[in-house]
């Protein structure tokens, strides 16, 4: 009821009203997600029903928040990069935060039946998030990189561990034991010279992640047979560390 005595309780509402003028990152994370691919059989080291239901969530959200200008995943992670002078529910932290967390959420429990057929979804899953500032186009870019690098670490090392385990009869402990203090070359040189794997002929989403973008393609009408080029999103599985991918797309962060 508006203006009762009770109103009073709004003030302990405190204001979280993000700094204008900056890149807004939401990063979102399956929580307690080793538990949650065990429990749906998830394949390892990538299981690519699991990927590409997280890509198709990620698209959703990309669809319902026209912000967002890029997104970038892996695994169980999600970025999404809102533009700067975007004014979402007046730049308030936790209602972008919320909002994308839980559609996202909501997509991947919908559509987890157009990926896992009739693998039982055995309880919901649980994603966090938050909201990070980056002032500069640098920064943003950094971000980006630091993800995709991320990514490529994160894969050698579970492809080896993989490997030791389902291949070699390993146990864990064994397996990380035995990867302890090794650096890329040497755990590329156990999967080709142990178990004949070209960590480099691997699927790239596997080793560079997925990219969300707007990018213009040819689309042809199927009445009139004439073709013409539009901006869609797109999913895609390239270098985004180097500077290549940012001249080709510059309107992504308005570069041009």
């Amino acid at each position: 009821m508006a203006n009762s005595k009770y109103e009073y309780v709004k003030s302990f509402e405190q204001p979280d009203i993000l700094l204008q003028n900056v890149w807004i990152v939401v990063r979102i994370d399956g929580r307690s997600f080793h538990k949650f691919t065990t429990k749906h059989d998830y394949a390892k080291p990538n299981d690519d029903r699991g990927l590409s239901l997280m890509n198709r969530a990620a698209l959703e959200v990309c669809k319902e928040f026209p912000d967002i200008v890029i997104a970038f995943g892996e695994s169980d992670e999600y970025s999404f990069v809102l533009k700067k002078s975007c004014n979402l529910f007046e730049r308030r932290s936790s209602k972008i935060s919320s909002s994308i967390v839980s559609y996202f959420t909501s997509q991947f429990v919908y559509r987890w039946k157009e990926y896992f057929g009739d693998h039982e979804l055995k309880y919901p899953p649980t994603f966090d998030s938050r909201c990070v500032l980056y002032p500069t186009d640098e920064n943003i870019k950094d971000y980006l990189s630091w993800r995709q690098a991320d990514t490529h670490i994160n894969n050698l090392y579970n492809t080896c561990y993989w490997a030791l385990v389902l291949k070699a009869g390993k146990t864990p402990i064994e397996a990380e034991n035995e990867l302890r203090g090794t650096f890329s070359d040497g755990k590329n040189e156990m999967l080709f010279s142990k178990f004949n794997i070209n960590y480099n002929n691997l699927p790239a989403e596997y080793r560079k992640g997925s990219v969300i973008f707007k990018k213009q393609v040819q689309e042809t009408n199927k009445e009139t047979g004439l073709t013409k080029s539009k901006k869609r999103l797109v999913i895609e599985h390239i270098d985004i560390i180097s500077e290549k991918f940012w001249k080709e797309y510059p309107d992504i962060l308005g570069l041009k």
